[in-house]
């Protein structure tokens, strides 16, 4: 993020995207929220909303889009549906009395695992978050649907077992400790975790299972 000149509220947007990197910043602007850089870029795609910029007379315009607060909502769903993590930043003084720039901060951070409202939620499908752990050969997972209250909690100690109840729960979100994050072993969990996030048609199961087996055959042969 490199535009020309900062003005006194692009800068602030910037501190405040910089407390949330990975989350897509909806930063409050009157009756809209807007989202620059490469926020606005990947937004604008999913929400199939116009992609416009800011400063159009410079070398390097900043790409922004928005979308209406009122229904704010309803875009925020489509984004948490893709995966996406959202920081919902807004105006916390009346800017009829602010001083200078309006204050804003960071209200709400919505991830698809974590969400209760229902206008979020399938009516009649869990919204699970799930968590594994690894302790030397065994695996312990728990799912949480923080929407109806329901817990489940298991513990495997054979990697094919992992994956199948992983799949089974179908999470929204995966919490992982950083050690599994960064293990090359793991990397097939993680595949296979976002072909059901993204895809979840039989067809790309069925892939993952043909990259399982493959899989297991190379590390046969390789013993």
């Amino acid at each position: 993020m490199n535009p020309p000149k900062n003005t006194p509220m692009m800068s602030q947007y910037l501190s405040i995207k910089g407390q949330h990197p990975d989350a897509l910043l909806f930063y409050r602007m009157g009756d809209f929220y807007e989202m620059f850089f490469e926020d606005a870029e990947r937004a604008a795609g999913i929400l199939d909303i116009t992609l416009t910029s800011r400063n159009k007379n410079v070398d390097s315009p900043i790409p922004m889009c928005g979308v209406p607060h009122k229904a704010a909502q309803g875009y925020i769903a489509r984004l948490l549906d893709a995966g996406l993590k959202v920081a919902v930043c807004d105006q916390v003084e009346d800017p009829a009395t602010a001083k200078g720039l309006v204050r804003r901060e960071v209200v709400r951070v919505i991830t698809p695992g974590m969400i209760v409202e229902n206008e979020f939620l399938e009516e009649k499908t869990n919204n699970f978050i799930l968590a594994v752990a690894r302790n030397a050969d065994a695996f312990g997972l728990s799912s949480l649907d923080l929407s109806t209250g329901a817990f489940r909690t298991t513990e495997t100690d054979r990697f094919e077992k992992l994956i199948n109840e992983s799949l089974r729960v179908a999470p929204s979100e995966i919490i992982l400790p950083e050690s599994l994050q960064t293990n090359a072993g793991f990397s097939l969990f993680l595949e296979a975790m976002r072909m059901v996030t993204f895809c979840t048609t039989l067809l790309l199961i069925a892939r993952y299972m043909e990259l399982y087996l493959a899989r297991s055959r190379m590390s046969r042969t390789t013993r």
